[in-house]
């Protein structure tokens, strides 16, 4: 199961769900940040997951005046892959390939002030994401606790990839002044 399959299946495990009701909720706990599920992609995988019979769909008739919508659920089955999925996930340590790693990895290629440049428009790049998961967290106190650990954990991350990426420039810097 991919990642982003797993964060839909998660979703429609807390609570039958329908399509539109799931990215709000993917947009409102700032999910995007450590996940790929583009807009366009959850029908899709909400498709995909029915087919592996993880979850079932029924068409429901709106209370108020809007129009029917699909409501998925999650099946036994979709429990079960989602419970074992979650214990993997939180005892196995998972490998991560950043892009930043092949640019690293190509830096000679490049000039060094270019190369400075473009780490200096990374860094600011982190200072907006941060900006914005900060943002995102504020937005929605009070957070369930398992929503405060997801924005914890990405804030800590981009915080120390902002301090790595700065005394990386800064070493850069340095060594450039004695060349």
């Amino acid at each position: 199961m991919t990642s982003a399959e797993f964060a839909i299946l998660s979703l429609i495990a807390e609570s039958p769900r329908h399509g539109y009701e799931i990215e709000h909720i993917i947009e409102e706990r700032g999910m995007r940040e450590w996940t790929e599920v583009g807009f366009s992609s959850i029908y899709y995988l909400l498709k995909k997951l029915e087919q592996k019979k993880l979850i079932t769909s029924r068409t429901e008739i709106s209370a108020g005046r809007g129009p029917a919508r699909k409501v998925y659920r999650i099946t036994v089955k979709g429990e079960n892959t989602c419970h074992d999925a979650t214990l993997e996930t939180l005892e196995t340590p998972h490998r991560c390939y950043p892009p930043l790693q092949l640019g690293l990895a190509n830096l000679p290629s490049v000039p060094s002030s270019v190369a400075l440049d473009a780490l200096r428009k990374h860094h600011i790049g982190l200072i907006e994401r941060l900006r914005h998961i900060q943002t995102r967290r504020k937005a929605q106190q009070p957070l369930p606790f398992f929503v405060e650990a997801m924005f914890d954990h990405s804030l800590t991350m981009v915080e120390a990839e902002k301090r790595w990426i700065e005394k990386f420039i800064h070493k850069m810097e340095v060594t450039d002044a004695k060349n």
